[in-house]
């Protein structure tokens, strides 16, 4: 197969660049480091394309690699043929190499190849080819009747034939196909109760739907349901239909033994076909809406990562719990502890006076601005003593909350203990929560990305792929940004292009050893970094304070020289860079000629075009233009809530059938896909997505479900008030 070609056709790429995007990919080159620094080579292909292309490379070279051991196979057993050879070498997908195969796998023992082993294959020849007219079933089976090999009579004769027959239609690979075309359009998935009990799969209980109608949560749902032991689902078809598509395929009139061949037909189809279709049906379904909710993990990880930080800010993590008392970190702008404490304001102690004058005194002696509250158990009374004791200060403290979800499994492992060694577990979640608001990228980078708690049933995701998506987005977003390497912990340098833990590690102690870096030139000096790592790193990691301006850009340092150029072009210097006084630069550049000037500085428009983009904003982070998190200094009840009522609130959560949204109640809101745009949309992530503010009204509050009904349309609540 030519993957240049067809990778081509299939995401509309020009060839050359489709052979550039391989190239680079099997030379080692990251996904970030070859959507930024080789946009030429690629036209400009984004990074979520790149690993597009990247994973149905993989797939194309693993059906290669299947249709060269499947020929080889059957190429051993002596049943090559050419047509079957070119039928292998022009498949498309694994299943149908897997069809083609099925005649010529060896299989465990059947009732087939027991009859097999009777002789019966011949007998099983004549009545399949339905040519016989005259005589009898008797006379035509008589003569494989042999006691010596237990086939006793007639009956056994023809019974092992059609056991043959029978599994030479399920291996058809042409049949197999004709019925796999035609499942979506008679099939449907039912589940039923397989329990008295309530639970949350009641939707459920008597449940039937047209697979191809099925969408991915109700299929994550339904399976989970029946591994629960709770639901018993089933596919159920036309038989009828199937059988006679059958029949069109294997009947040739009205012989002898016609009658006989569609026994075997209706045998196949029940005992041999419909049951692997069955498990085919499922195991596809299953996989596409993995795939669907692995994509939405992707979706919504991204825009949590790049939330934008509080940047300059004393942060006071709060920790909620009940008996064990509310854990508390202060840290300064740069993420370093201050001090730490616990105080005990919620059920059962209800310290709250006492509690309060700690915090009190704490805000005065590190001067806190911002009190970043965990969301999970106790936030909610936590959040009102924390908005009575904000109205009771002189100072100007505000609050947000923090989504808290991995907190738990950060502060317990072993680079939390290396971290924090003098602070047990739970002081340690209260230094994480602060950081997570203080710069949400750098902290959410330590936990393992399925327990961040965005989308849905990440527990029954193919873990190696789950984990493959999700680290792909966290090396764009970490890249996305750039990292001050004089910062920077070994986790976020592990996910910059071309560093491993390992390395990383080793930048953090040369470091340490030898002081902060002051050029890009000295990562060449750290053990192990070697010129390849280096070049794809070193446009990434940004010297705040270098010696040269350039070292807190993107511009890698192999454009330095273009760079250099560009601004000896129009009489710029790097001093003007960093006073910013460059700003006329772009209308320079477009009074000369882009692509003129390209050729002059020796790079393309693109790579031209970024490295003005940084030259115009050195050290810029590309979160600040995103929405800001919400500080609050009051709090809501779901009791407050009425119909009607409009708030700025905080998309937390983006899934299939709707989004979730923080409204400053300790309950998040849910708008259903319906209700988010006043358009149809087929997915929720079409107008949303995880860290967007948006503006919502309350249609309904159901305190005791603990649910909150929002929509995003104003028109909901004016028509439900005129209806009124």
């Amino acid at each position: 197969m030519d993957f240049t070609k067809f990778l081509a056709q299939e995401f509309n790429k020009n060839e050359l660049h489709m052979t550039n995007i391989i190239a680079l990919i099997d030379e080692g080159n990251t996904i970030p480091f070859i959507a930024r620094y080789r946009k030429e080579m690629t036209g400009s292909c984004d990074d979520q394309v790149l690993r597009e292309i990247y994973d149905r490379l993989n797939y194309l070279r693993n059906l290669e690699k299947r249709k060269e051991d499947v020929i080889e196979s059957i190429t051993n057993q002596g049943k090559m043929t050419d047509e079957l050879l070119l039928s292998l070498q022009n498949v498309t997908t694994l299943a149908e190499v897997e069809d083609l195969y099925r005649p010529y796998k060896q299989k465990r023992r059947t009732r087939a190849t027991i009859a097999r082993e009777k002789g019966l294959e011949p007998l099983a020849e004549l009545i399949f080819a339905q040519d016989i007219k005259t005589g009898t079933i008797e006379d035509l089976a008589r003569p494989f009747v042999n006691e010596e090999k237990e086939v006793l009579d007639t009956d056994s004769a023809i019974a092992g034939a059609l056991d043959i027959i029978a599994e030479q239609l399920s291996d058809d690979a042409e049949l197999r196909r004709r019925l796999r075309a035609a499942k979506l359009a008679n099939t449907q998935l039912t589940s039923k109760a397989n329990t008295e009990e309530d639970s949350v799969y009641r939707l459920y209980y008597d449940f039937a739907e047209p697979i191809a109608k099925l969408p991915s949560h109700r299929i994550l749902a339904i399976n989970r349901g029946e591994k629960e032991g709770l639901l018993k689902v089933s596919i159920e078809t036309n038989n009828e239909k199937a059988v006679g598509a059958m029949e069109r395929f294997a009947l040739k009139g009205n012989s002898l033994t016609t009658s006989l061949v569609a026994d075997a037909i209706k045998d196949s189809w029940q005992r041999l076909i419909f049951p692997s279709l069955e498990r085919e049906i499922r195991n596809e379904m299953t996989e596409k809406a993995s795939e669907q909710a692995i994509k939405m993990f992707g979706l919504n990880l991204k825009p949590l990562l790049l939330q934008p930080p509080v940047n300059g800010k004393v942060v006071l993590g709060f920790d909620p719990a009940y008996r064990t008392g509310c854990k508390i970190a202060v840290v300064d702008p740069t993420g370093k502890v201050l001090d730490t404490t616990v105080v005990y304001p919620t059920p059962p102690h209800k310290k709250i006076e006492e509690a309060k004058q700690k915090l009190k005194a704490l805000i005065n002696k590190h001067n806190i601005e911002v009190f970043a509250i965990g969301n999970g158990t106790a936030s909610k009374e936590s959040e009102i003593f924390v908005a009575e004791l904000l109205k009771e200060i002189p100072q100007s403290v505000s609050y947000a909350m923090v989504n808290e979800a991995g907190a738990s499994v950060y502060s317990a492992s072993k680079l939390a203990a290396e971290e924090f060694p003098e602070y047990d577990v739970s002081l340690r979640s209260a230094v994480s929560i602060a950081r997570r608001l203080q710069d949400p990228l750098a902290e959410l980078v330590k936990i393992d990305p399925k327990a961040i708690g965005v989308g849905q049933y990440q527990h029954d995701m193919p873990v190696a792929r789950l984990d493959e998506q999700l680290t792909g987005v966290v090396e764009d977003c970490v890249n996305a940004v750039g990292i001050d390497v004089n910062t920077a912990s070994a986790s976020l340098l592990s996910y910059i292009s071309g560093l491993s833990m390992a390395v990383s590690k080793n930048v953090c102690a040369y470091r340490e050893e030898n002081g902060a870096f002051t050029a890009r030139t000295q990562f060449k000096k750290v053990p192990k970094l070697g010129p390849k790592a280096f070049e794809q790193c070193a446009g990434f990691l940004r010297i705040r304070d270098g010696k040269n301006i350039l070292d807190n850009t993107s511009v890698h340092p192999e454009s330095y020289e273009a760079a250099q150029k560009l601004l000896d072009l129009f009489s710029y210097s790097k001093k003007d860079v960093a006073a910013g006084d460059i700003a006329s630069l772009p209308d320079n550049v477009q009074k000369y000629g882009l692509a003129k000037t390209a050729e002059e500085c020796g790079v393309g428009v693109p790579t031209l075009q970024d490295i003005i983009a940084e030259l115009l904003k050195p050290g810029r982070d590309v979160r600040d233009s995103l929405p800001k998190p919400i500080l609050r200094d009051d709090v809501l009840n779901m009791e407050d809530l009425l119909p009607g009522m409009d708030f700025m609130g905080t998309v937390r959560n983006v899934i299939d059938f709707g989004a979730f949204i923080d409204i400053g109640v300790h309950q998040d809101g849910l708008v259903h896909i319906s209700r988010i745009a006043d358009r149809y949309i087929k997915h929720p992530s079409e107008v949303v997505k995880v860290g967007d503010v948006v503006k919502v009204w309350v249609l309904a509050v159901e305190p005791e479900k603990k649910r909150i009904s929002l929509t995003m349309r104003e028109s909901d609540v004016k028509t439900r008030s005129e209806d009124k």
